[in-house]
């Protein structure tokens, strides 16, 4: 298994993504384009990053320093049960209020009052289960 957050994990993730039209065909509704970071707590940079334009992932792999809309955090166990189990709303803002998921760039506020933005990274969770 390719390394959580690595580059063949993040290609492999990009290919998901895009395959799943319930995330990227809804985010491409609302033109969806963003830098998404995703790493380790206490790291200074994310891992990987995926690259999204009007909801469709265009490129993915090893993170080199891009500009970041957004930028997950979380220890890799947290990383790990997400991605085994999927998180739903409830789990999102407890992951979030508790610290286990963190923001390091991005308005969480603002993603989770909108419905067709939250639920499309609710399901992002349930995605990388596919990798």
């Amino acid at each position: 298994m390719a390394d959580l957050f690595g580059d063949e994990w993040m290609k492999s993730f990009m290919e998901a993504w895009n395959a799943e039209a319930g995330l990227s065909d809804e985010l491409a509704k609302i033109e969806f384009t963003s830098n998404i970071g995703y790493g380790f707590d206490g790291d200074d940079t994310p891992k990987g990053v995926l690259v999204v334009e009007n909801g469709k992932a265009v490129a993915a792999g090893a993170y080199n320093g891009e500009e970041l809309n957004w930028d997950l955090r979380a220890s890799n166990d947290n990383w790990n049960k997400w991605i085994a189990k999927g998180l739903g709303m409830m789990g999102l803002g407890m992951a979030y209020t508790s610290r286990k998921l963190k923001f390091q760039v991005g308005d969480y506020s603002a993603m989770v009052k909108e419905p067709r933005m939250a639920k499309p990274f609710i399901l992002s969770f349930t995605v990388m289960g596919k990798v």
